[in-house]
């Protein structure tokens, strides 16, 4: 049975959610979380939490609020955490503060969490309600979610295309599909990302950073850069590897090579490439919530066909290129009876000249 929640803990919730956006870009690995503390309609104190291993949101909002904090409702995003980790639990927090409700929007996924910190809050005699503006909430940490409930990050593919579906002109010369301003907006989905990762084609044909040049604060996370490069043909010197924070994946078979300080790892081979699903694993245990795909037609094509993708982001520029350009994504012997999921239309917004789409997975 479902609980009843007032328009003012709705009300306070926002506001928390508002909080945890803040934390859009800076808190991974970590869950981006919101504080309020408040008696009745009063705020008593706010707090987000930053960085892993700063205080968290809880901490935070107990700070602002000091000793009117006692008796107070406290609303924060997710479960207070009741194990200790970077920082002292927040459930201690809470209990040695004297509030008395705390209400949060979900059950921490964290095997380490998982529904412990609601229950030394209520063993403690603090009341707790669970599940206000729960979807809005698994919304702002979908990865996070994704990573403890499916043991699998969340993956967005990104790709950019003209008007007939085209990528690239047949010519094979770099060519801006897409515009500024959709590129500008592809730095804020790279910023909110565990991981970026591409394939050793785009790497030796393209050549990018696929880095984060966005100015957000004082402090600029850049998120993992991977690279799919089964029998590391990549130059070390790619733009992609220069300065920290690149993984290539390999197979086991590929030729022994020096690549200085490069960051190598094999993955078990599958048919046409690495095994996909062994790097979706590796990629897990090393704490990636988020991944965005910046790839080519082949590789695009044999994640979708793994069913290893959640969102597509789609950049439609008014521009043709012709039948013989390169396709959107290559997926061979894809039939109507296969058992590929059905895409619905999330989004749809106006990008400079371009128009970007949004797409998940259809639930219903």
């Amino acid at each position: 049975m479902s609980e009843e929640f007032s328009a003012l803990d709705r009300a306070h919730m926002l506001r928390a959610l508002e909080l945890a956006a803040r934390g859009l870009y800076t808190t991974d690995p970590n869950p981006r979380v919101g504080c309020v503390v408040a008696n009745a309609e009063r705020v008593l104190g706010e707090g987000w939490h930053q960085r892993a291993g700063e205080p968290h949101a809880e901490v935070l909002a107990l700070r602002a609020a000091g000793p009117q904090a006692r008796g107070a409702t406290v609303y924060v995003t997710l479960e207070p955490c009741s194990h200790v980790g970077r920082t002292p639990p927040c459930a201690d927090a809470l209990m040695a503060a004297g509030v008395a409700r705390v209400v949060c929007s979900s059950r921490d996924p964290n095997p380490k969490v998982a529904g412990s910190g609601i229950e030394r809050l209520r063993s403690a005699g603090i009341a707790v309600s669970v599940g206000v503006l729960a979807d809005e909430a698994r919304g702002m940490n979908v990865g996070f979610f994704s990573r403890f409930e499916r043991g699998r990050p969340f993956v967005r593919l990104k790709l950019a295309m003209s008007l007939d579906g085209r990528t690239a002109p047949v010519s094979g010369a770099q060519l801006w599909i897409s515009g500024e301003a959709s590129r500008a907006d592809v730095q804020i989905w790279r910023a909110r990302s565990s991981a970026v990762l591409t394939g050793s084609g785009t790497v030796r044909a393209d050549d990018p950073r696929l880095n984060v040049r966005l100015q957000y604060g004082a402090w600029v996370r850049q998120p993992l850069r991977v690279v799919l490069d089964t029998m590391l043909r990549c130059a070390p010197g790619a733009k992609i590897f220069s300065g920290d924070g690149a993984l290539v994946f390999a197979a086991a078979d590929a030729p022994l090579k020096s690549h200085n300080d490069l960051r190598v790892e094999r993955m078990p081979r599958a048919e046409g490439g690495l095994d996909l699903r062994a790097v979706m694993q590796r990629l897990t245990a090393l704490e990636v919530n988020e991944l965005l795909l910046e790839c080519g037609a082949t590789l695009a094509g044999a994640f979708i066909a793994a069913q290893l993708v959640d969102e597509l982001i789609l950049y439609v520029a008014p521009k043709l290129l012709g039948a013989d350009a390169a396709p959107l994504m290559h997926i061979s012997g894809l039939r109507l009876a296969d058992s590929q999921p059905a895409w619905e239309l999330r989004d749809v917004t106006r990008i400079g000249d371009d128009v970007r789409l949004i797409l998940g997975i259809k639930t219903t």
